[in-house]
């Protein structure tokens, strides 16, 4: 992993404050900020390998912070939501999160979650050949992680773009929630996870609203097929 610097956005100081020691004790750096603004400036001028990001907060929560960044970023984002609110969960990866992890989280957990995410990033940084695709309106061009539908420009989280980039390379093909889960999410699948589901749902939705054809089907308690021609 080449760059090792979080950004942790949450107003429990106290926390803050342990995290920090246990996280450089793993090799990384943390910068806090504890309110949802001061954190939104951070996130919009600074470069960070990943951000956790609290939901709860004054002035600005994680929610409100997320709807700010418009679904644009490209830096890994992990929500951290109260535990078993399914709630919070699904409309922080509908707003653009990549994943979460329930609080109170033990800290060897996040640590986990944390490393799987940044060596996802560096397996897909250091592939030696990035293969652009072309397929039913949608332009993915992996070099620069641009993606157009109809030749216009489509904002895709990083998550987003690693999940499209994979079905459309399995063209007309089914593609599973596991498959999608190890490859992308780095992580197995879980019983009732909804990221996947989410995830997908943005990448419609986006695609949606430039071209109204359907482009990904859903093959029902299984996965997901990119369709090369369109829907019949």
């Amino acid at each position: 992993m080449t760059d090792t610097h979080l950004l942790l956005i949450d107003d429990d100081k106290e926390l803050a404050e342990l995290l920090s020691e246990f996280l450089a004790t793993e090799g990384f750096t943390l910068t806090c900020c504890y309110d949802g603004i001061s954190g939104l400036e951070q996130a919009r001028t600074q470069s960070f390998a990943l951000i956790l990001l609290d939901v709860m907060m004054p002035g600005l929560n994680g929610f409100e912070l997320l709807k700010s960044l418009g679904g644009k970023h490209h830096t890994p984002i992990l929500m951290l939501t109260a535990k078993g609110d399914d709630t919070d969960r699904v409309l922080g990866l509908e707003l653009g999160a990549d994943d979460y992890l329930a609080k109170p989280y033990n800290p060897q957990e996040l640590v986990a979650r944390i490393k799987a995410i940044l060596r996802r990033i560096d397996i897909v940084n250091n592939k030696s050949v990035k293969v652009g695709l072309n397929l039913n309106g949608v332009d993915l061009q992996a070099s620069t992680r641009n993606v157009y539908c109809n030749q216009q420009l489509i904002a895709l989280t990083g998550t987003e773009f690693e999940m499209l980039q994979l079905l459309m390379e399995n063209k007309d093909t089914i593609v599973n929630k596991e498959m999608l889960s190890e490859s992308v999410l780095n992580r197995p699948l879980s019983a009732y996870d909804r990221s996947i589901d989410m995830h997908i749902s943005n990448i419609r939705k986006k695609l949606h609203l430039v071209d109204e054809h359907e482009k990904i089907k859903t093959i029902r308690g299984v996965g997901y097929v990119f369709m090369s021609g369109g829907s019949q």
